[in-house]
């Protein structure tokens, strides 16, 4: 992780996090006093990582975790009161919230962040999957259209249209769903 937003409204965890953050040599880290200000930010810039010491001086922070949760990909932690953190939790946790109790001990931090690490790049990973997976399935539905086409204004079977589009793509050494394009372009309006 590079880059992270701190979100409290105290000097104090100002100065906390940012030097335990700069122990671990993270990269960016930028500062938000306010929910406000925290959302601006997270709207100009992609952060990795998204710690809120709770509570804030316009909200209390959950609301916030749960907006950057949805959206934005950043790993998140809320820092609480002890006596809250089981109520604040039950709020949050369904959206990957990691809540980490007041007083911050170092090793939890640090095990909370590696957590988000792994965590997040799962997640990342999971997102280009489905992403490559979507782009696969709008190319089939084109093929299948193109198809279509070829059956209904040329009179081809779906085997003999198939077989047209395949070889037309190895003939002309392009993917199927450009001869599939360019099929479309010419028998749909």
């Amino acid at each position: 992780m590079d880059s992270v937003l701190i979100v409290t409204s105290t000097e104090k965890g100002r100065g906390f996090f940012s030097e335990l953050l700069r122990s671990h040599a993270f990269e960016t880290i930028s500062m938000a006093a306010s929910g406000g200000e925290a959302r601006r930010n997270l709207l100009e810039y992609e952060y990795d990582l998204v710690i809120i010491n709770a509570p804030l001086q316009d909200e209390f922070g959950h609301e916030l975790a749960l907006y950057t949760a949805q959206s934005t990909s950043a790993g998140i932690i809320l820092v609480v009161k002890a006596e809250l953190e089981d109520t604040v939790s039950q709020k949050v946790e369904d959206d990957g919230i990691l809540v980490i109790p007041k007083p911050v001990s170092r090793t939890a931090f640090f095990q909370a962040i590696k957590l988000l690490n792994a965590t997040r790049k799962r997640l990342l990973g999971l997102k280009d999957q489905n992403i490559k997976l979507q782009q696969k399935i709008e190319e089939i539905r084109l093929v299948d259209r193109a198809k279509c086409a070829l059956i209904q204004y040329l009179g081809m079977t779906e085997d003999k249209a198939h077989h047209y589009i395949e070889k037309q793509a190895m003939d002309l050494r392009c993917p199927k769903y450009e001869i599939a394009k360019n099929i479309l372009k010419t028998y749909e309006p």
